[in-house]
């Protein structure tokens, strides 16, 4: 079965039903849109809503600007083009090894996003010969490295609990606790909401494989770990080129020291 997800909760909600069913499966994103510009600076779908909604609220921003502003933030289709849970979950898809390489943010309207769609309907029919089931791929090893990559791409905390229902969905431990797994992990992309740029920025700078080299040359992915195009999750990315340091950072340095996840408990 081929999974064509995109918005945040089709991602998971596709990957469980197909867990349940331990089919070969191959998911492919819907991608993000192009970047937002208003007057000379990015602007972010959802993030740029809630702060420009605010100024409308405060004075600062008329309707009319704030109706123009909207324009040029949804300018094509596609899902929102922050580092919300949309592109964390196609991130996760694709670090988790049930996408093919790029699969996060090739933008929707980018042909390349097409070849993508393609490549996956040739692949799945050799999965289905080479009875390559989900169980195969979503191992112990694929959360993990899922993880860490969430904490360095400065991901949703909905991939806390999407990504834990998968697990049970297809009989893997997966806790809170392991959350802890990233929590010294930096975050190396400088994307809105938390940095500057957009899923656009992201893919010229080289995209996830860019970032999942890096952990691997820090010793923080298995690399081992099974892809459903019949490779390694290291196979895919060992050569992978970083074009744009600003966007993706350096471990030597990173946009941020810590992840933007940690696991807090006690008593309000």
């Amino acid at each position: 079965v081929i999974l064509l997800v995109g918005c945040d909760k089709t991602t998971p909600a596709l990957l469980m039903g197909a867990a349940s069913c331990n089919l070969p499966a191959l998911a492919v994103s819907g991608g993000p849109m192009l970047n937002g510009r208003f007057r000379g600076k990015n602007i972010g779908s959802g993030t740029g809503v809630w702060q420009m909604s605010e100024e409308v609220r405060a004075g600062t921003m008329t309707q009319e600007e704030f109706t123009e502003a909207e324009s040029c933030m949804n300018r094509s289709r596609g899902h929102c083009m922050t580092m919300g849970t949309a592109s964390t979950m196609a991130s996760m898809v694709e670090s988790l090894g049930m996408g093919l390489p790029h699969n996060a943010a090739i933008p929707a309207v980018d042909a390349r996003r097409q070849v993508l769609a393609h490549l996956a309907g040739r692949r799945i029919v050799d999965m289905v010969r080479e009875d390559l089931t989900m169980d195969k791929i979503l191992t112990r090893q694929a959360f993990e490295n899922a993880i860490r990559t969430n904490a360095a791409i400065g991901g949703s905390t909905n991939a806390v609990v999407h990504l834990i229902a998968l697990a049970k969905r297809i009989g893997v431990e997966l806790s809170l606790e392991d959350w802890e797994l990233g929590s010294n992990v930096p975050c190396l992309v400088n994307l809105q909401p938390s940095g500057e740029y957009l899923m656009e920025d992201f893919y010229y700078a080289g995209g996830l494989p860019a970032v999942l080299k890096q952990l691997g040359e820090q010793g923080l992915l298995h690399k081992e770990a099974l892809t459903v195009n019949g490779k390694t999750i290291w196979d895919n990315v060992r050569n992978a080129p970083n074009h744009d340091e600003k966007v993706i950072t350096t471990f030597a340095e990173p946009f941020k020291p810590k992840a933007g996840i940690a696991v807090l408990k006690g008593n309000l």
